[in-house]
């Protein structure tokens, strides 16, 4: 849970953000959780990590120990934490983009309109903000 709360705190720079662990099925993890942070909507805005109602962004889980057998290991000795994260679902939240479509029309437009250049390079301290 701490390695998930800090990724996500850190990613949306929100550090009240609440996280909402679900029990879910992955055919890779077991046992598998879905993650839900809290969100509201203000004025037609997206705001992540205040308010009371919640949106998934993860799925996660403990590798399950037939993934750990097909990589050549025992799975009584290794054990490995697994989570996959939605990029564009991420983006979505991070920069209230409102329609998921958006991103793959190839619209010029809407790159300048969220102030995206398709020649930035994110970086690990700055990413493209």
């Amino acid at each position: 849970k701490w390695c998930l709360l800090e990724f996500c705190k850190t990613f949306f720079e929100a550090d009240d953000l609440k996280l909402r662990l679900r029990a879910s099925h992955f055919p890779f993890t077991e046992p598998s959780m879905e993650v839900d942070v809290n969100c509201s909507w203000v004025d037609g805005q997206l705001k992540v990590g205040e308010g009371d109602d919640w949106m998934e962004i993860l799925g996660s889980g403990m590798v399950h120990p037939n993934v750990i057998r097909a990589g050549g290991h025992d799975p009584d000795k290794v054990q490995g934490f697994a989570f996959g994260i939605g990029i564009d679902r991420l983006a979505m939240l991070k920069y209230g983009i409102p329609d998921l479509r958006a991103f793959f029309e190839s619209d010029l437009r809407w790159l300048r309109h969220y102030g995206f250049s398709a020649l930035d390079v994110p970086t690990l301290a700055g990413g493209l903000s």
